[in-house]
C-alpha cells in the first residue's frame, strides 16, 4: 500500500529575509535587492526539501508576507482596525479592512507555484487562503457603494480564480488554509459561524468538477503561531461533523498536539465520506523537541486501527511559520521534523502492507 504524506506549507524564513522584508518596508533597500534575498531563501528551502526525502514539497512560503495576506499585498483600499485574533499567551493579530470596491486580488498564488517548478522537479503543493478569512475584511459598518453582497460576489470570483490558476500553472493540489474553523466555534460557540463560513467555502469549492475536487484539500488547526494557539480549547468533536461536509477532496487535521486521540480518531471516523482522504499531523510544531521515526510510525499505526489506511496520510500539524515574522521555530528543527515525518510515514507503510 502507498501511504501519502505532505507538507502543511510554511517554513520559517532565515533572518536575512526576515531583517530584508523590514529593511524593504522602510524602504531601506530597493526592490531588487529584496528579490535576491528572496530568491536565496526559496533556493536554500526547497534544497532541504529536497533532502528530507519528501515526495511533495511547497515553496515553504518565503515570499508570503503571511499565508492569510498574500492577495492583498499592495491593494490601495485598505485600512487599520479590523477582526483581532487573540492567542493563548496573550498576543494578537489583526486582519484590515476595505474601504471601498470592487475588490480584487492584487496577486494569485499561481505564481509561486511558477516560480518554485522551475527549481525542482518534486510535486509542487500550494496552499491558498480560504474565502472565509477574506470575509472579515469587509467592515460591519458596510461601504457606501459596495454592498456586502457585492464584495462576497467578487470574493467567490477571485478564490475560485486562485485555485484554478494554481491547478492550472501545475500544481500536485491545492491546499486551502481554513484555520479560522476552529476559532469560529469559540467566536459562536451555537455553530452559525461556522456553518455560514463553510456554506462560504462550499460555493467556491461546488465550482470545481469532482475530479478537479480531489486535488483540493482543506487544512484546519487551532492556529499556530509564535508557539501558541488560538483555539486549541475548542473539541474536535464540536468541529469535524462540519467541517466534512465541506466538498473537499482531502482534509489536512492537526493531530500531534492533541491531547485526547482516540476520541479525534472517533469523530473522523463517524464524519468521514468514502471519498475523502484525512491527513493527520504527526509532528507538533509547536513543540521544539524532533519525533524519531519510530514515534511518527507509531502514531499512524494507531490511527489505522480506526481511520481505514487507504483514507489515510501523513503531514506536520500545521505551517512552522505562517506569518514571516514567526521565529519560534527554527529552520533546522523544521525539516528535521519533515524527515521525522518522512521516515515514519515510510515505516509505517512497510509494517501495514505486510
Amino acid at each position: 500500500m502507498n501511504l501519502r504524506t505532505e507538507p502543511i506549507g510554511s517554513i520559517p524564513r532565515p533572518q536575512y529575509l526576515i531583517d530584508g522584508m523590514q529593511a524593504f518596508a522602510k524602504q531601506e533597500i530597493d526592490g531588487e535587492e529584496f528579490a535576491k534575498l528572496q530568491d536565496s531563501a526559496l533556493i536554500d528551502t526547497i534544497r532541504r526539501f529536497e533532502d528530507t526525502g519528501s515526495p511533495v514539497i511547497t515553496d515553504g512560503e518565503q515570499t508570503k508576507s503571511s499565508f492569510a495576506t498574500y492577495p492583498i499585498e499592495g491593494l490601495a483600499t485598505l485600512a487599520p482596525g479590523g477582526v483581532v485574533i487573540p492567542f493563548a499567551d496573550g498576543h494578537t493579530r489583526q486582519l484590515p479592512v476595505i474601504t471601498a470596491g470592487p475588490f480584487r486580488y492584487q496577486g494569485y498564488a499561481d505564481r509561486y507555484v511558477a516560480k518554485a517548478k522551475r527549481l525542482t522537479p518534486l510535486p509542487i503543493k500550494q496552499a491558498v487562503i480560504a474565502v472565509s478569512a477574506l470575509s472579515l475584511l469587509y467592515p460591519a459598518s458596510g461601504i457606501d457603494g459596495y454592498s456586502r453582497e457585492a464584495f462576497i460576489k467578487d470574493l467567490i470570483n477571485e478564490a475560485e480564480a486562485d485555485i484554478r490558476r494554481s491547478l492550472e500553472g501545475g500544481a500536485y493540489n491545492v491546499q486551502i488554509d481554513f484555520t479560522e474553523a476552529r476559532l469560529a466555534l469559540k467566536l459562536d460557540p451555537g455553530a452559525g459561524l461556522l456553518k455560514a463560513f463553510i456554506e462560504l467555502n462550499n460555493q467556491v469549492l461546488n465550482r470545481f468538477e469532482k475530479e478537479e475536487r480531489r486535488r483540493i484539500g482543506v487544512h484546519s488547526c487551532p492556529g499556530g503561531d509564535h508557539d501558541s494557539t488560538h483555539s486549541a480549547d475548542i473539541s474536535y468533536a464540536d468541529l469535524l461533523p462540519l467541517l466534512f461536509q465541506l466538498n473537499a477532496g482531502s482534509f489536512y487535521l492537526e493531530y500531534a498536539g492533541e491531547k485526547d486521540k482516540r476520541s479525534v480518531l472517533q469523530s473522523i471516523k463517524e464524519n468521514i465520506r468514502p471519498n475523502q482522504m484525512v491527513f493527520l499531523g504527526v509532528t507538533d510544531v509547536l513543540n521544539p523537541r524532533v519525533e524519531t521515526p519510530e514515534e511518527v510510525r507509531d502514531t499512524i499505526l494507531e490511527a489505522a486501527e480506526v481511520i481505514p489506511a487507504e483514507q489515510l496520510g501523513t503531514t506536520d500539524d500545521c505551517g512552522f511559520s505562517p506569518f514571516a515574522d514567526d521565529t519560534s521555530t527554527s529552520r533546522d528543527v523544521a525539516f528535521a521534523k519533515i524527515a521525522a515525518r518522512v521516515a515514519g510515514t515510510a515505516l509505517a507503510e512497510e509494517k501495514l502492507s505486510r
